[in-house]
């Protein structure tokens, strides 16, 4: 039996093996003659590919063993039908930690836009007539501050090209996923943000997921010359030169570690928001962390050293996860809207004073309201001059969008 089938089966598996070989000298002979540049791509590993190739042909079980590994491999590092909300945030705050230590960009020279007879006179006026609101605010050590006029107009309707708005506006984090859609100039430039001011309640919440955030010559044990310090500065401000009733939140939410700090702060956020129902603005005030290699963020501003800042949003969508749902944010185009219209009013009346908008995956307690900011002001490496020096055009820009100036 064996000499009647043996022999003739052994026969062909040759013959296959031989055409197969001759099949494979053929096209890589024809690949070198046509096509050397995917003849050179294809030498790479060539006789273990094509073994690997013959063996997953005859033995499809192994093959699809292969292809389920690679799909399990793709999948996110977490699944999220098995994890509750709070311990989805904590791991994405392990995950995702702000001090990212991207390089800053350079400020860039004020850019000269076209303006209209009419804005010229009325810039003219504003440089000759008293700002009611915004008068010169004479500082403790004797240095003025004397808020901006117009400088620039920034064209909203060049915005609409998506390439153009993400070149001038926005810096996306790798992990985050954005759209045309979601980045919507027009519709984000034309959201009504106003307030009135003067209310009995406070108007505007200021508070600090990481309050331990320090300075390079801050004073350790010295509260006023942290983050928080600059918090209490920028209050004052809002308060006393732009009439508006603020509270400012001084509780710690990360002094053993940072991890948890989003999720220890949010009932807390969440309690303040229920017993002052009349706050509409809420701005999360952050110090970043750079590679200082880099050197700092800060520029001369009328003679002043001043630390820049950027805007931050948490858009609740990943590349990998696509919309994040247990991280829902019914407040998502609000907060855009905010963040957009204030980095709009920063460069039209402090061209290069701030960073692009910094759009991340998760969502930051940012749902909580509508008019809400996460706020990075300045980095490590400045000092807290600089810092306090930015909380005056800080201040200007959110009363110029709060007013609809």
């Amino acid at each position: 039996m064996i000499k009647k089938y043996g022999r003739p089966a052994l026969l062909w598996v040759m013959i296959i093996v031989f055409l197969s070989m001759f099949e494979y000298g053929w096209s890589e002979r024809s690949l070198k003659s046509c096509l050397p540049n995917i003849a050179f791509i294809s030498e790479e590993n060539a006789w273990s590919s094509w073994v690997k190739e013959r063996v997953q042909n005859m033995l499809p079980v192994y093959s699809f063993m292969v292809t389920q590994r690679i799909v399990i491999h793709r999948q996110d590092s977490f699944l999220l039908k098995n994890i509750k909300p709070v311990e989805l945030l904590t791991m994405m705050e392990v995950e995702n930690r702000e001090e990212r230590y991207i390089v800053p960009e350079k400020p860039q020279p004020p850019i000269q836009a076209e303006v209209s007879v009419e804005e010229n006179n009325r810039v003219a006026q504003q440089d000759t007539l008293p700002m009611g609101d915004t008068q010169p605010i004479t500082e403790a050590a004797g240095t003025v501050f004397v808020p901006h006029s117009l400088q620039r107009i920034v064209n909203v309707q060049e915005l609409a090209d998506f390439d153009t708005l993400m070149g001038q506006f926005y810096t996306v984090d790798s992990v985050a996923q954005v759209s045309g859609e979601l980045l919507n100039a027009q519709r984000l430039n034309e959201k009504d943000l106003r307030i009135q001011k003067n209310t009995e309640g406070p108007q505007i919440l200021i508070y600090h997921t990481h309050s331990q955030e320090a300075f390079t010559d801050s004073i350790p044990g010295d509260e006023s010359t942290t983050i928080v310090g600059a918090g209490e500065h920028l209050a004052e401000i809002l308060r006393n030169q732009y009439g508006y009733n603020v509270l400012h939140h001084k509780g710690k939410y990360d002094v053993k570690t940072r991890d948890n700090a989003y999720s220890s702060a949010l009932p807390e956020i969440q309690k303040l928001l229920e017993e002052n129902p009349s706050i509409q603005v809420v701005i999360d005030l952050h110090r970043d962390g750079i590679d200082e290699s880099a050197g700092k963020l800060v520029m001369d501003l009328d003679g002043r050293p001043t630390a820049r800042f950027m805007f931050f949003n948490g858009v609740s969508c990943g590349k990998r996860t696509g919309n994040i749902d247990y991280l829902y944010n019914p407040n998502l185009e609000e907060n855009l809207a905010f963040s957009f219209q204030l980095k709009k009013a920063a460069e039209e009346y402090y061209p290069g004073l701030t960073r692009k908008n910094y759009i991340n995956a998760y969502r930051y307690n940012m749902h909580l309201c509508g008019r809400t900011t996460l706020l990075e002001l300045g980095a490590q490496n400045n000092t807290v001059e600089e810092i306090m020096n930015a909380c005056y055009p800080i201040a200007h820009i959110l009363d110029m969008v709060l007013s609809g100036v």
